[in-house]
């Protein structure tokens, strides 16, 4: 049996009325893939955190046993020189610099006092190599596709002689296609005898990678659970996660479905800088009260492209078509009008343009109807409070108060407060990009659960997944886009992985409506 290269022992840590990790403990084998599960807030990335020095000794309490010495880390600089690396959800890279100097940034390979670009290229190329990169050095990181800037980032990890590397949700973002090519690069990096420690609400991926899973549920270790010697399958992690068993993962409704509440026709939008690139083609479709229809498309399909040039014109130039709500035409040529014309978008980039992470909740909700808290030109902050913690009530917030800073919140807790935000605009219809990414199953189900009550209510829900088992679970209609058009129209009942594949990998101009 494999020493272990990590004990973390009774690890405890606050923040102000918060308890993030009480007593916990993990331990984490030499050439291991050790996975770490857990809801939203369950206190995952707070353990990480620790580990890595940026939440620094004498923050927290418990002790680190790495290569059985105690090790009171002071920054994440100390734990680098360790050996242990954390590639963060977030990815820490700088745009608009190469692929090799983001390698070696803070790293850098010098020659009397001066850095060595030769050298520098030259390490970088193995290192690529390495992980599977085939890019030149001097790209910039703008112009790579996030799966291989997660690539770069192992890159980057390696040339620091990692031996523990920490992934916290490293797939959330990619593809099948780059998901896949990350776990085998993980496998290999495991027979090089790399331990890795991965975050990760993908359960799927768990179960077919991990040697060890541990399960932490409200800041408390419940179990670790051999992968390899025992018989676990997702159900049984869900139920360590949850604390219950879930025999549905999708509630259970009959829609009440009434009259068309939307109808988009012929929709066209051109890339926003390359204005000969069509990248929404003559799209049609509709919406009725009560139904929640889904968009599946691949990555690049133009699924977001198409809700956000309908959504106020957000995206895309020469975007021309018509919009129907209850039979009248109306204009959608900004997000204004978008709004007074009963639309919302829930963005899938929550971080990025959903949120300001460094405002309190009760201002992000009422950010995009602000002007209803305003009398006589100032903002009402007590109505603006008191709604606030209406929607943390109702939406099931987990926070200490409406006033806590938003990006202090879990994942799921945060795209609680976006749906909460587009929910108080009182729109007829809502757009939902990506609304359970990166969120865990008991944050998805209740998010499943509000979906389900606005469209009881008789709105109009457009939800965008890449998941094709949680368009399946939860929508009464999908439309399949490839290239930018509708390739194919299914109901519920007529729906199925291959068919919807099928109408989503189509070639251009064959549609199947």
């Amino acid at each position: 049996m494999s020493s272990p290269i990590l004990e973390m022992r009774s690890i405890t840590k606050t923040f102000p009325g918060v308890v993030a990790l009480d007593n916990v403990s993990l331990t984490v084998k030499r050439g291991e893939i050790h996975a770490i599960c857990g809801e939203n807030g369950a206190g995952k990335s707070t353990l990480m955190k620790v580990l890595s020095g940026v939440y620094p000794f004498g923050s927290y309490s418990g002790d680190i046993v790495y290569e059985n010495e105690v090790k009171k880390f002071s920054n994440i600089r100390d734990s680098e020189e360790e050996g242990i690396v954390i590639i963060h959800q977030e990815l820490a890279l700088s745009p608009h610099l190469s692929i090799a100097e983001n390698i070696f940034l803070g790293n850098e390979i010098k020659k009397f006092g001066l850095i060595d670009w030769n050298k520098t290229n030259q390490q970088a190329q193995l290192l690529m190599a390495r992980v599977g990169l085939d890019e030149d050095p001097n790209i910039a990181i703008k112009d790579i596709g996030v799966g291989k800037q997660q690539l770069v980032e192992i890159a980057k990890a390696l040339s620091k002689r990692v031996k523990l590397l920490i992934l916290d949700e490293p797939t959330a973002a990619l593809n099948d296609e780059d998901s896949a090519h990350l776990l085998d690069l993980l496998r290999q990096l495991r027979d090089q005898g790399i331990s890795c420690i991965i975050i990760s609400h993908k359960l799927n991926e768990i179960e077919a990678i991990a040697d060890t899973t541990t399960i932490i549920r409200d800041g408390k270790t419940v179990e670790s659970l051999s992968m390899v010697t025992e018989k676990v399958d997702q159900e049984r992690i869900i139920k360590g996660m949850v604390g219950r068993e879930m025999e549905n993962r999708y509630p259970s409704r009959v829609p009440e479905i009434g009259d068309e509440i939307l109808r988009v026709e012929n929709w066209t939008a051109y890339h926003p800088i390359d204005s000969q690139r069509l990248i929404v083609d003559n799209i049609s479709m509709n919406v009725r009260r009560g139904e929640i229809v889904g968009l599946a498309g691949i990555m690049g399909a133009g699924r977001t492209e198409f809700a956000r040039s309908l959504f106020g014109h957000s995206y895309g130039t020469n975007i021309s078509g018509k919009v129907y709500k209850n039979g009248q035409e109306i204009k959608v040529r900004t997000i204004r009008e978008a709004i007074d014309n009963g639309l919302a978008y829930a963005t899938e980039d929550r971080k990025r343009f959903g949120l300001n992470l460094i405002e309190d909740i009760k201002r992000n909700i009422s950010l995009a109807s602000l002007a209803s808290f305003v009398s006589f030109g100032l903002v009402n902050g007590n109505e603006e409070y008191k709604k606030a913690t209406e929607y943390q009530d109702s939406m099931n917030i987990k926070a200490p108060s409406v006033n806590s800073i938003t990006g202090q919140l879990s994942g799921g807790n945060q795209q609680k407060v976006v749906l909460s935000k587009w929910i108080n605009v009182n729109p007829d219809v809502l757009i939902l990009d990506e609304p359970t990414r990166g969120i865990d199953v008991g944050a998805k189900y209740e998010i499943y659960l509000i979906m389900q009550r606005l469209a009881a209510e008789g709105k109009g829900i457009i939800v965008i997944s890449s998941e094709l088992p949680e368009l399946l679970g939860i929508c009464d209609r999908i439309y399949a886009i490839a290239e930018g058009r509708i390739t194919g129209e299914v109901t519920r009942e007529e729906a199925n992985p291959e068919l919807l594949m099928k109408y989503m990998t189509t070639e251009k101009g064959k549609a199947h409506v």
